[in-house]
């Protein structure tokens, strides 16, 4: 008889595990792994059961899985201690029954260390339900972000509707802004046509006036030429006239020559018929003797004054003119920063030298004899008087003047109103300071 070929298993190959499974083998492994005798535990894994527990089946991992799948008998002696530690879970996987209310990855790390024999079944089943548990959690994260997504866009759409409504309101308020922007072009438009026809009616009234103003130009100019063609010829007349009033005031010159002569011969035949004397004392000294005070030698002599302004040497140049000053009121007025001596001092110092030039008469009158001491002597032809106690340089000034002979020239000079008032009625010719100071600076 023929005898038949024996029969050899060919092994299964190893399944490829869930990777929750296999990480769950090797650290059930690991954990496992110094529990074995050194004698037991594979060369290749000696070095790797010395690592800390929490190194061990992070770094000896891939060897921890090779050595599993590679040795049968290192299989066995780590599934009797990881049985032994797994209880009845251990003892119901070896029967080849999964409880329902296990673990499934736990079940499939026991079923692939103990190898029942439905142990492919059972890592099998593990897989399903561990990728059915990926695909909840997928699912399950799935829904947190379309819920979070949903109530990211619940409120991007609240804040979406609140902007919505800022816009709108913004728009509204724009819209508002451009209705009275236009409200305010329109009166600016409307303002702009007044001006321009205002504009277009001043330049038409321009134009009118400049040719009014033209017209009455021309005939100003006709008129001015019309008033130039009369002035010369009343400047003609008036040329004819001086030469006719300078022949006649020739002739009227001759007769006041003769008039005069006469009227000298006259008086130089009455004065020798009275034989009347020359007068050695005038007016003036008989009042400063009844009514001045004199502190000092004042000499009685007459003097004469002239004055810088045309009106004092007119006045000045009459025949026997008497010059009357207010003292201190001239000099007050014209050197007020000196002492009172030294004012006097150069006012009648002045006088003297206008005396000296001129040969009129010349009072000076100052007020409080009492209150000057060692007054020097006056210069020549210069009389100083000084009003007595209660009586003021003002009246003394006033008697002077109503002293002297009706129709004689006195010249009266003081800026106070009332001296000049009182004098102008007794017939004199009163006068300011500044017209005396200025003729003292030409002395």
């Amino acid at each position: 008889m023929p005898t038949s070929d024996p029969v050899v298993e060919v092994p299964e190959p190893e399944p490829v595990l869930p990777e929750p499974v296999r990480q769950r083998v090797i650290a059930l492994t690991a954990a496992a792994l110094p529990t074995l005798p050194n004698d037991e535990v594979p060369v290749a894994l000696r070095r790797v059961a010395k690592f800390a527990p929490n190194r061990r089946a992070r770094h000896g991992g891939p060897m921890i899985a090779t050595q599993l799948a590679g040795d049968p008998l290192f299989r066995q002696r780590i599934t009797s201690r990881v049985l032994d530690e797994a209880g009845e879970l251990g003892a119901a996987v070896l029967e080849g029954v999964c409880p329902a209310a296990a673990d499934p990855v736990e079940v499939a790390a026991l079923s692939y260390l103990a190898r029942p024999y439905n142990w492919r079944d059972l890592v099998s089943a593990a897989g399903e339900a561990v990728r059915a548990e990926a695909d909840s959690a997928a699912v399950a994260e799935l829904l947190r972000d379309a819920e979070h997504r949903a109530t990211r866009a619940e409120h991007d759409r609240a804040v979406a509707k609140v902007e919505a409504e800022k816009l709108r309101d913004e728009l509204a308020r724009v819209r508002e802004e451009l209705g009275q922007i236009r409200e305010e072009a329109r009166q600016t438009t409307r303002a702009l046509r007044e001006t321009q026809a205002r504009e277009r009616k001043a330049t038409e009234m321009l134009a009118t006036e400049r040719g009014r103003a033209t017209r009455t130009t021309a005939d100003h100019d006709a008129e001015l030429r019309r008033v130039r063609a009369k002035l010369a010829e009343a400047e003609a007349i008036a040329g004819n006239a001086r030469a006719t009033a300078k022949e006649a005031r020739a002739v009227d010159d001759a007769r006041l020559w003769l008039l005069l002569e006469t009227i000298g011969q006259a008086a130089v035949g009455l004065r020798r018929e009275l034989a009347l004397d020359p007068a050695e004392r005038r007016p003036a000294d008989f009042v400063a003797d009844t009514f001045a005070d004199r502190p000092g030698e004042v000499s009685s002599t007459r003097a004469l004054d002239a004055d810088d302004p045309a009106r004092l040497d007119q006045l000045l140049a009459l025949p026997r003119a008497h010059l009357v000053v207010d003292g201190y009121n001239v000099t007050k007025r014209g050197f007020g920063e000196m002492s009172l001596e030294q004012q006097r001092k150069r006012l009648i110092t002045g006088l003297g030298g206008i005396a000296a030039q001129t040969g009129d008469e010349v009072t000076v009158v100052f007020d409080g004899a009492e209150r000057v001491h060692g007054l020097p002597p006056a210069p020549r032809n210069v009389r100083v008087l000084f009003s007595r106690k209660g009586e003021t340089a003002d009246e003394l000034i006033r008697r002077l003047v109503r002293a002297e002979p009706s129709g004689r020239p006195v010249v009266v000079v003081s800026s106070d109103r009332e001296v000049a008032d009182g004098v102008r009625r007794h017939g004199a010719y009163p006068l300011g300071a500044d017209a005396l100071l200025r003729r003292l600076s030409r002395v």
